[in-house]
């Protein structure tokens, strides 16, 4: 019989006067045992993390529990003070959060901040805690761990962040460990290769994991029971093979219906005779310069890229970090200079265009960002922020204003262009995000990574969007994605680069269903929970 190692009972955390419901969590109970993985699964919003911010004592101001008890250890985790719970964090219950490059510290070398973990508890002498911070970054599967425990978190990939993270997470060998979305923002290939990871670490160690995400496709991959929450309250609490097969709440089976599955529809538009973009061998190398220690780098992003995009079509460009994809979505929109090679617009070379004609032009190609909230400044009110282009195009600020109103109606957001991004969530800002592209009445938009940061659900909404849109207005859409399944539900024909160069392109149902390319093979087998979740559904 498995020991119960974290018990949650009645819980009910109460949100600051004025938020969108008065309770964060409200009568939550679920345990954790030793050697099983929990996924909490949820929206934002659903009160997942905040569960788990409770049981480390990290609840945010003003958020407080008004009832119920979290026992761990023989304690109730809620009657704790600050420091008492410090000296639980890290050494008992280890924590692994969705951003490393925002819970690791910019100036400090990785090694150095696993070592503190260790000298915060008063463990090891320094040459100890530097052999198993090394030791460390060799179980989570760093590569090259020699030079990795030397090197600053920006000089890391965001898997190898990620790794950074979980062994801080687990120095201390805790008994419990709380993953917090950790697999988020990560390549589906990165996402598979961390959650294999935990997994393993998980079985090889005994420990009991709560995993938090709002993906069923990672719950499909990892869990061993699932507790569904909305809104604060549980509504689905079982084994994950029974939640997953046979799903008894309607708020779980959408969930599940949300997540993009293999029923790829066949769209393809007939490729007109002048197609509106022309992409002619583009090249763009990136040098850095070399100092007294470190070499000089050229990292060649793009290597001949050659393709073309109709009016109305949806090219959806597919790959891992570091592959181009973004550096060319950035050139199509002139925020980067290629090197060499064409972008016509219309049989019109945009990389030669200046002054007021690249002005003109820049009006026609418009882009969407990946997170809304870091280009939307935070002190203009949305509305405003809509009509910025307009307005330095020339349209009197009342007439811009009003279409900002019009567009906002238009994403689903009517009378809220007096508000700032901050009380707006995370698909709201992306919705503004969108208005803010239409307003200039673009022909061609550029979506980066549109919806790789959103919950399935929100994710589902915005893809329905953008295509109704595109239909609206004859847009064209070059959509940049790192997964497959969400490029394969609103692209007409998919290429998929590697390395700076296309390994492959052709429809969507083609790459789909029979992809040539051995690395596309491996970006469509590496989906979390892809076999499981698509037998179910």
């Amino acid at each position: 019989m498995t020991e119960t190692v974290l018990s949650i009972r009645d819980l009910t955390l109460a949100l600051p006067k004025g938020a969108d419901r008065a309770f964060a969590v409200e009568h939550v109970s679920y345990d954790v045992s030793e050697g099983e993985i929990l996924c909490v699964v949820g929206e934002s919003g659903s009160g997942k993390s905040m569960a788990a911010n409770a049981v480390m004592g990290l609840l945010p101001k003003g958020v407080h529990a008004t009832g119920g008890e979290i026992w761990f250890g023989g304690q109730n985790l809620l009657t704790l003070d600050e420091r008492a719970h410090r000296s639980l964090r890290g050494l008992r219950i280890g924590m692994i959060f969705q951003e490393p490059m925002t819970a690791l510290n910019p100036l400090m070398r990785v090694g150095a901040q696993i070592a503190e973990v260790f000298e915060a508890h008063g463990r090891h002498t320094p040459k100890e805690r530097q052999a198993r911070a090394l030791a460390l970054l060799e179980e989570v599967g760093i590569p090259q761990p020699e030079r990795a425990i030397r090197a600053y978190p920006f000089q890391l990939s965001g898997g190898q962040r990620q790794r950074v993270m979980i062994a801080m997470a687990l120095a201390l060998e805790p008994e419990l460990l709380i993953a917090d979305e950790p697999t988020t923002a990560l390549d589906v290939t990165t996402q598979a290769q961390i959650l294999k990871l935990i997994r393993d670490l998980q079985q090889r160690r005994g420990m009991a994991v709560m995993f938090i995400t709002h993906d069923f496709g990672v719950v499909a991959e990892v869990a061993t029971r699932v507790c569904v929450m909305r809104e604060g309250e549980i509504v689905e609490l079982g084994e994950a093979r029974e939640v997953l097969d046979h799903p008894r709440h309607d708020y779980t089976r959408a969930l599940i219906d949300a997540i993009p599955n293999d029923a790829v529809p066949n769209r393809h538009h007939a490729a007109e005779a002048q197609p509106l973009l022309e992409v002619r061998h583009l090249d763009k190398v990136f040098r850095s310069r070399g100092g007294m220690l470190k070499p000089s780098r050229e990292v060649h992003a793009l290597d001949d890229i050659s393709f073309t995009l109709s009016r109305g079509e949806t090219l959806g460009i597919v790959g891992e970090s570091g592959s181009g994809k973004s550096t060319l979505g950035r050139c199509v929109v002139r925020l980067e200079r290629p090197d060499s090679g064409q972008l016509l617009l219309d049989g019109v070379d945009f990389t030669t265009l200046k002054g007021e004609t690249l002005r003109r032009g820049r009006r026609r190609v418009q882009m969407i960002f990946q997170d809304p909230y870091a280009s939307l400044n935070p002190r203009t009110r949305v509305g405003l922020a809509i009509a910025q282009g307009p307005i330095a195009n020339g349209v009197p600020r009342d007439q811009a204003l009003a279409k900002a109103d019009e567009l906002l109606e238009l994403v689903g957001l009517g009378g809220v262009a007096d508000r700032f991004p901050h009380e707006f969530s995370g698909g709201q800002r992306q919705r503004i995000g969108i208005a803010r592209a239409l307003a200039l009445e673009p022909e061609l938009i550029v979506a980066d990574e549109a919806v790789s940061a959103l919950d399935v659900s929100i994710q589902a909404q915005i893809l329905e969007l953008l295509e109704r849109l595109q239909q609206t207005f004859s847009l064209s859409l070059l959509f940049i994605t790192h997964d497959l399944r969400v490029a394969a539900q609103i692209c007409d024909r998919l290429i998929v680069m590697q390395h700076g160069r296309i390994v492959e392109h052709g429809t969507a149902e083609a790459i789909f269903r029979t992809p040539r390319a051995a690395y596309t093979r491996e970006l469509l087998e590496a989906i979390p929970g892809r076999d499981a979740v698509l037998a179910s559904a």
